[in-house]
This record gives structure tokens, C-alpha cells and sequence, in this order.
């Protein structure tokens, strides 16, 4: 639905969102399966939430941040899933004008705040492995808030800002995006505007997130990486490389996908490409990353022992009485 304003064009009130495929046959499946790996994202980040937050022995530093960042997961995979299983199952696949805005925000917020989350934990691993004698007087639970409330700070400032540029933007020659979501590219793509400024913005603040973090990782590594070499047991490296296991596997499949995403020009766009490396962007590394720390983790591996002990006994006590 539009309206018209001066001259012959037409305002947008809504979008028509292509999605991934046209097939009926390839929509089922397409729709089994991203629901199966949602519920899986859903359950692994919700169980590391509740693990963490009732779980005693995992009240530090690194399971704070990996509490957020399952948080993060939960929301950003949240804001784009339901309604990409929404649109596998009806024939008009339109979201309203606002609902676009509010979900792109979501989007940006959550995956923007991810990236800075994911620095200041491979800061806290250089700290607990480089300095562990001073680890828990550096990384206080005053700095560690400080620090998780500045990744949030971040996240809302890069989305208020790509959202309220991205629709200040006319869309007034088609309303059809060819994507599954309300994602910046596609939609300064479908502007009949000059988005010079809007693709400068997003390239700014792309490099800005993502090169200025990425180096901070490399950097703490390459000093976890020195550390651990000047170690003389073998138990202590094992011990080093397996907490930066989880960690370091996280951010190589964030940072690939974000890097192909949006550090690119926007000539070489192609959106059949960009829309099956969103899927896997906004469903999969949501999915895998409480499966990366659940499995590669033996605190948390611990943690669930526990749980599953305490669980237990709960049920036999009720039984009983």
C-alpha cells in the first residue's frame, strides 16, 4: 500500500519482503529446518542464561559476558526468525513500514553490541591468562559492568543511527525488497534517493566495529599466544588454549560473516549471496554459539552436571512426598 505525495510518486506503507526461495516444496523445507535450528537457538541461549545467572561456581567475569552474549543471540535471532517462518507459510509476505524500522533496529542493536561484547571478553581472557594474579582486581564487577553497558551503548547509537538515516530515505518506485528481512543494503538498494551518505555511514560504522574490535582481538591474542608459549606445562597451555577455544571459534564465524556482509563496496553486491549469508548470520551463529561454549566449556559441561544432579534429586523429592 502507498500514497501519493508530490508528483507522480508514492510514499511507502509497507513492504513486500521476497524472502529465500519461491519453490512451495523448497519453502517447507526451508521452514523445517530454520525452525528446528530457532528452537535450538532459543533453548541452548535461554538454558546459558539461567545456567549462568542460578549456577554458583560460574559467577565470574567470562560467564557474565557469555550471559550477555547469549542474551544478545536470543534478541537479534528473535527479531528476524518469527517472521521469516511467518512468510515460508503465506502468500503475502508484507511487514508494515514501522514494523521494518523497529526490526532492522533490533537487528543492528543486537548485532553491533555483539561485536563490542565480543572484544571486551577477548580482553578478559588476556587478563585471566596474561595477568592472573591481578585478573580479578582488573576485571572488577564494576569495570565488567562498565564495559558490557558500553558495547549496549554502542549497539543503540549504531542502530538509532543506521535506522533513522535508512528511513529518512524516499522508497517511492517499489516497495519490493529482495531480501527476508529489514536489513540497511537492501533497502538503500530499493531508495529512488541518493544513499551516498546513508552507504557511507554504514561503511564508516562497519569499519569502526568492525576493524577497530577485530584488531583488539588479534592483539590479545597474539599476547595469549606469546604467554602460553613461555609456559612450561603442558596441562597449563591445554588449560590456556581451551578457555580461548570457545571464545576464538565464536568470533571467526561472527567477524567472517560481518565482514562479508558489510565491508564491501556496494558494487559488488549481489542480494541472492547477502540473503543465504543473512541466514546464516541471524539463525545459525545464534544457534552454534551456546553449543560452541557448552561443548568446548568444562565449567559449563560441570555446571550442567550439576543442574541435571540437583534436577533430579528436586523430582525425587516430589515423587516421595
Amino acid at each position: 500500500k502507498q500514497k501519493m505525495i508530490e508528483g507522480n510518486h508514492t510514499r511507502v506503507n509497507e513492504f513486500v519482503l521476497l524472502g529465500l526461495v519461491d519453490s512451495p516444496q523448497m519453502k517447507l523445507v526451508c521452514f523445517a529446518v530454520i525452525l528446528a535450528m530457532y528452537l535450538v537457538a532459543l533453548a541452548g541461549n535461554l538454558g546459558m542464561i539461567m545456567l549462568i545467572r542460578i549456577d554458583p561456581q560460574l559467577q565470574n567475569p567470562m560467564y557474565f559476558f557469555l550471559s550477555h552474549l547469549s542474551i544478545l543471540d536470543f534478541g537479534y535471532s528473535s527479531a528476524i526468525a518469527p517472521k521469516m517462518l511467518e512468510n515460508f507459510l503465506v502468500e503475502e509476505r508484507t511487514i508494515s513500514y514501522r514494523d521494518c524500522a523497529v526490526q532492522m533496529y533490533f537487528f543492528v542493536f543486537c548485532a553491533s553490541t555483539e561485536c563490542i561484547l565480543l572484544a571486551a571478553m577477548a580482553y578478559d581472557r588476556y587478563v585471566a591468562i596474561c595477568n592472573p594474579l591481578l585478573y580479578m582486581v582488573v576485571m572488577s564487577p564494576k569495570t565488567c559492568a562498565l564495559m558490557v553497558a558500553g558495547s549496549y551503548l554502542v549497539g543503540f547509537v549504531n542502530a538509532m543511527t543506521q535506522t533513522i538515516s535508512t528511513f529518512s530515505l524516499s522508497f517511492c518506485n517499489s516497495n519490493v525488497i529482495n531480501h527476508f528481512f529489514c536489513d540497511v543494503p537492501p533497502l538503500l538498494a530499493l531508495s529512488c534517493t541518493d544513499t551516498s551518505t546513508n552507504e557511507m555511514v554504514l561503511f564508516v560504522f562497519a569499519t569502526v566495529l568492525g576493524i577497530f574490535t577485530s584488531a583488539e582481538i588479534m592483539v590479545s591474542y597474539i599476547f595469549i599466544l606469546c604467554e602460553v608459549l613461555q609456559m612450561h606445562s603442558t596441562s597449563g597451555k591445554q588449560k590456556a588454549f581451551s578457555t580461548c577455544a570457545s571464545h576464538l571459534g565464536a568470533v571467526i564465524i561472527f567477524y567472517g560473516t560481518t565482514v562479508f556482509m558489510y565491508l564491501r563496496p556496494s558494487s559488488s553486491y549481489s542480494m541472492n549471496q547477502d540473503k543465504w549469508a543473512s541466514v546464516f548470520y541471524t539463525v545459525v551463529i545464534p544457534m552454534l554459539n551456546p553449543l560452541i561454549y557448552s561443548m568446548r566449556n568444562k565449567e559449563v559441561k560441570n555446571a550442567l552436571r550439576r543442574f541435571h544432579i540437583w534436577e533430579t534429586v528436586c523430582l525425587r523429592d516430589i515423587n516421595n512426598s
